[in-house]
């Protein structure tokens, strides 16, 4: 039997709880799917946690999980994936907007051979200013930035193998990169065109401020998924060649005082070639530092740099061979 954790973050949606919860069982109840709902109360301050409350009562394969303040989504997320318990992962929100009854649909095709199933809002019920517009441009951003081609990164829905989603941690604001995260590690992903509706209850956390927040986190996450194992080719590049304009500048200075006869002490040139060439030391030396960051990083916390889908083998191990009484 399929086996799925749903992971939700809430925030002040104490009018949604409950019917996103029964939508949510007769979804999957209906299925064939071994389940679980697990609610991440992220420091709602109207009913939420007493509807939730109540909720756990009412449904058995329910849990909640209530922060103290509001951390954020990507907090709330990472959160229900360390308290899941199934093979598989959906994310989605609480708001209603997304359709519990495309969940099978994705889960489907995860057992096709996928590690990824991103939910695609093709029709969008959401002001097209505020809300559509923005992210289509993000989302044609972050693809080109990245070379991680969808259509909607900003979809909260998504069904992906637990054994993926372990393999890195989510902070910040970096829910929104998943794929990206899941590509880099070399998991294949696939876009469905999912159902979005209106939102009915309670107000939406999503505006134009998170636009400008999704750029400084695409900055960041090209350095990271680009330098972070090898800052020093980040900082060695524009070292190496600030070092040589700087010396190709030197000598030019000093050419024209020998064969020219042009005073070099004067020359604002000669400072600027030499201004360069220790500029070029500086970034060598913070590309090294880095590096010796990043080792101790990896090594300190055993984190592999790589990542392995599966293991096979012909050889049997001496334990294996005992067990099975064959020695």
């Amino acid at each position: 039997m399929r086996s799925l954790s749903v992971v939700i973050p809430v925030f002040n949606e104490e009018k949604n709880i409950n019917i996103l919860l029964d939508e949510l069982v007769k979804a999957l109840s209906g299925s064939n799917i071994d389940f679980e709902i697990i609610l991440v109360d992220d420091g709602s301050v109207d009913g939420t946690a007493l509807e939730l409350q109540h909720a756990v009562s009412k449904f058995q394969n329910l849990k909640v999980i209530q922060f103290r303040r509001n951390f954020g989504q990507t907090a709330a997320l990472q959160a229900g994936l360390d308290y899941s318990s199934k093979e598989n992962i959906c994310f989605m929100d609480g708001d209603l907007q997304n359709d519990p009854a495309d969940i099978p649909r994705l889960l489907d095709k995860l057992y096709e051979g996928y590690d990824l199933v991103c939910g695609w809002r093709l029709e969008r019920k959401d002001n097209w200013f505020l809300r559509t517009l923005p992210s289509r441009l993000a989302a044609a951003l972050i693809s080109r930035v990245t070379g991680v081609y969808l259509h909607d990164f900003g979809s909260p829905l998504k069904v992906m193998k637990k054994d993926l989603a372990c393999q890195f941690r989510l902070y910040g604001d970096m829910h929104r990169f998943i794929p990206v995260l899941a590509k880099d590690i070399g998991a294949s992903i696939v876009e469905v065109p999912v159902n979005h509706r209106k939102r009915h209850f309670g107000k939406s956390k999503y505006g134009l401020g998170r636009t400008f927040r999704v750029l400084l986190d695409l900055i960041w996450l090209k350095f990271l998924l680009g330098y972070a194992k090898k800052p020093l080719h980040f900082f060695g590049y524009p070292g190496i060649f600030a070092f040589l304009l700087g010396l190709a500048i030197a000598l030019k200075v000093v050419y024209d005082r020998f064969f020219n006869f042009i005073p070099a002490g004067d020359r604002p040139l000669l400072m600027f070639g030499i201004m360069l060439i220790v500029i070029a030391v500086q970034f060598i030396f913070s590309g090294i530092l880095a590096e010796l960051l990043v080792r101790t990083y990896h090594e300190s916390q055993r984190k592999p740099i790589y990542s392995i889908r599966k293991v096979f083998s012909s050889i049997s191990s001496k334990e294996d061979l005992l067990k099975a009484g064959n020695l």
